[in-house]
């Protein structure tokens, strides 16, 4: 009977369930088998994350051909463009986090050289804003910037970042795309001691004399979004919003579609589909924005690596990571149950865990998928695949109650336990 299943099923994965939350202190590995699952303690879940071959980002999405076909254009493009012997750029592996593209040599190498460098130049000879960008890049590789290892050395980018910030403030050389950067990977990281470079950005953007770029005008608008909840200036950030908000719909209104030039297109986007509560009851014409998108061939790598998470539904407001429990169990016949904690983008789908945790554990978290009218079905996991002349199904549980939505749409929440249990109906 399901109630029966469910019931020992539930049991079984909450024993399963020892995710601990927050980040303390630095571990340098953890342990496990394949068969005895790894319970991942402080910041071990940020390092534990090997890159794993996972599928086409475009994989099951219900987009056109074009955009389909541009998403893995991009990605190849940028891949392309990685020169081993020249410095990492950040931006490219913060998009390809995004776009869920974690597998292969580039991203790997991408991710040590970052690390290195932030190691050796960070305390140095990078900006505030080059610091912040790191962070970023970091945090999406669900890497912890407050316990940065290489080279048989570890440093804490915050400190760095905060420091840097204040001096370039003080001595009046900081940019305001550069504060707006270091306001974004400051409030990613909950730390919301910087209100008064929240309030100085807003009241640039309401500065009838000032002549922001487009980018630099994007830039803040995602770094006051994310402060918007954590401050005590709101209704400054609020005019502040409405305000450069529907400025960049006014450019693309003059532009037919272009907001700003073809190269501030990537970060336009991410800024306008972040922040409609803003510009409502205006309506963003979203189709003719994105339809210059698709009509312009990228080949600048900054460019495409801004342009790419709007193509994916994602921002760098996604860069901050989420943890979730996913486990499988079976009570019917043949008894298993295994369980992984997975790193993923927030907004990340419940497929898109499932397909980590199969990157990262494919002996055991292996699953198939058909697609329905609905959406993705799961139709195996562990090589189990439901029966309907024996009336078997995976079915999915949150605490303790049956998802309502498909494993293509459901998102879970950070620290969120997703079982899958083989039941009967």
């Amino acid at each position: 009977m399901l109630s029966l299943a469910y019931s020992i099923g539930v049991l079984l994965a909450l024993a399963g369930a020892m995710v601990t939350q927050g980040c303390r202190e630095c571990q340098s590995s953890c342990s496990g088998t394949a068969d005895r699952p790894v319970t991942l303690q402080g910041d071990q879940w940020m390092t534990h994350r090997a890159p794993g071959d996972l599928p086409s980002v475009a994989e099951g999405c219900q987009a056109t051909a074009t955009h389909d076909h541009l998403v893995q254009e991009l990605l190849q493009r940028m891949e392309k463009s990685v020169k081993l012997d020249e410095p990492p750029n950040p931006s490219i592996l913060l998009a390809m986090n995004l776009a869920g593209a974690t597998h292969g040599h580039i991203h790997r190498w991408l991710l040590r050289e970052i690390k290195k460098n932030a190691v050796e130049r960070a305390r140095t000879d990078m900006t505030s804003g080059e610091v912040a960008l790191y962070i970023l890049a970091l945090l999406s590789s669900c890497q912890n910037p407050r316990c940065v290892h290489a080279m048989g050395k570890t440093i804490n980018l915050i400190p760095i970042l905060k420091q840097k910030m204040n001096e370039e403030i003080n001595k009046k050389v900081i940019t305001w795309y550069g504060e707006s950067l270091d306001i974004l990977a400051l409030c990613l990281l909950k730390e919301y001691d910087n209100q008064d470079a929240v309030g100085a950005v807003a009241k640039e953007l309401l500065n009838t004399g000032s002549s922001l770029c487009v980018d630099t005008q994007a830039m803040a608008v995602l770094a006051l979004v994310c402060a918007y909840n954590h401050t005590d200036k709101q209704h400054l950030i609020h005019d502040a919003l409405k305000a450069v908000t529907n400025n960049l719909l006014d450019e693309q209104k003059k532009g037919n579609g272009t907001i700003g030039n073809i190269y501030s297109m990537g970060l336009a986007l991410q800024a306008l589909e972040t922040s409609s509560e803003f510009y409502a009851p205006r309506k963003w014409d979203r189709a003719q924005a994105f339809s210059v998108v698709y009509n312009h061939s990228y080949q600048q790598p900054m460019a495409m690596a801004q342009v790419l998470p709007p193509l994916v539904d994602k921002s760098y407001l996604n860069a901050a990571p989420i943890t979730v429990q996913f486990s499988i169990t079976n009570t019917l016949k043949n008894y298993f149950h295994y369980s992984t904690s997975v790193c993923v983008p927030d907004n990340s789908t419940l497929l898109d865990v499932m397909k980590v945790a199969r990157s990262e554990k494919p002996d055991i978290f292996c699953f198939k998928t058909e697609h329905k009218s609905r959406g993705p079905y799961v139709t195996s996991i562990h090589g189990l695949a439901g029966n309907t002349t024996k009336r078997t199904y995976w079915q999915f549980f949150s605490c303790w109650s049956p998802l309502q939505e498909g494993v293509g749409t459901y998102k879970p929440k950070n620290w969120e336990h997703i079982q899958a249990v083989f039941s009967t109906y």
